[in-house]
């Protein structure tokens, strides 16, 4: 009687356990399918680890680190656009601000960068190699305008003949970045300079900056030379004044004051209306560099810059973290001209090279010596 009953257990056991040997066998058939293979350096390959990985690129890109000047923000907004569509393990970080200051994050605050860019190329050279540079390019120019809204007074009157007549009438206000901050700043002092010698009227400097500021002018042998303090103080209800060009714009556009000097593209960028200022002092031609080149400007830091034509400049800085992505990120912008030429940035074609540039580069530029 007992070995019958053993008899019906071992089969209900049986039948019970079948359903579960047969599942084991084909979680068996399934792990063989996908079975981890380990490589001599006894890393896991298989498909999960590779799916982790490609995961974990995609949440933890590279970090590409740009300074440039605040009139490239419009272009470099369109070049991070093309670089990381053809990069989607680099997120681009732009950081805009004058090309002084931009260029001092990096000599004098230790801070990094993959790509510097400058409206002044000059800067490059002068404060930056050899220490932290070895080659730059010239890659694109540009010229000072003179750009007011609908709410600047006399906007019906003024014109390329008159501008200093107006800007020095008593309820008229206008602006300038910081010239030891941004060679917009700068620029906007040699052109109010040179307009001396264009309109053969040797007040205008006086009336408009020197009366305004506490800005100095020497002259010698026909060559002027504005001398700019390191504290800058100005006459608030004259002269609207800023770090860098492209915080003067909401100010203005908001009718804080009446009109400002500032890049032909960025006044072309945000819609504004401008007067053009003669060939002949707006330092945006080439033909003109020996007249532009009678005035100079000493920044609060003693670096005197002569007046020269509006050139942008690039380079990758020696202690990048990413140099290899930076050089591919100054070729993206070689290979693609029409974004420089859409904002109203003229390229210079080829792209001019100096100094130890990169193989990569070389192809796309002409070298100078």
């Amino acid at each position: 009687m007992y070995k019958h009953a053993e008899s019906d257990i071992m089969k209900k056991l049986i039948v019970y356990l079948m359903p579960l040997l047969f599942i084991g066998m084909m979680a068996g058939c399934m792990d063989s399918g996908t079975s981890t293979t380990t490589s001599a350096t006894g890393e896991s390959n298989n498909a999960g680890d590779v799916a982790k990985q490609s995961e974990s690129s995609a949440s933890n890109p590279i970090i590409l680190k740009i300074f440039h000047a605040g009139s490239l923000s419009v272009p470099f907004g369109e070049y991070e656009k093309i670089y990381e569509e053809n990069h989607k393990n680099v997120d681009v970080q732009r950081e805009a601000a004058g090309s002084v200051a931009c260029i001092r994050k990096i000599i004098e605050l230790n801070k990094t960068a993959d790509v510097l860019a400058s409206a002044d190329y000059s800067l490059i050279p002068s404060m930056m190699m050899p220490k932290y540079a070895d080659w730059y390019l010239m890659i694109a120019r540009n010229e000072l305008v003179l750009a007011y809204t609908d709410k600047s007074k006399y906007k019906d009157e003024i014109n390329s003949d008159n501008w200093y007549k107006i800007l020095n009438r008593p309820d008229v206000k206008f602006g300038f970045s910081s010239p030891n901050d941004d060679p917009c700043g700068y620029r906007s002092q040699m052109v109010i300079q040179l307009a001396e010698l264009y309109y053969k009227n040797s007040t205008i400097y006086d009336d408009l900056v020197l009366k305004n500021s506490n800005f100095e002018v020497k002259e010698e042998n026909g060559t002027y030379t504005i001398i700019v303090p390191k504290e800058i103080t100005v006459n608030t209800d004259k002269v609207f004044l800023r770090s860098k060009e492209t915080d003067l714009l909401g100010p203005l556009e908001a009718g804080a004051y009446d009109y400002l000097f500032i890049y032909k593209s960025v006044a072309n960028q945000h819609n504004l209306k401008y007067i053009e200022l003669p060939k002949e002092i707006n330092l945006g031609y080439y033909e003109y560099a020996d007249n532009y080149k009678k005035v100079k400007l000493t920044t609060g830091d003693g670096n005197t810059k002569t007046a020269k034509p509006i050139v942008y400049g690039i380079t990758v800085p020696k202690n990048a973290n990413h140099p290899k992505e930076g050089i591919e990120f100054v070729k993206t912008i070689l290979e693609h001209p029409e974004v420089f030429e859409n904002a109203g940035q003229p390229v210079i074609k080829p792209a001019a090279g100096f100094g130890n540039v990169p193989d990569e580069l070389k192809g796309l530029v002409e070298m100078k010596d």
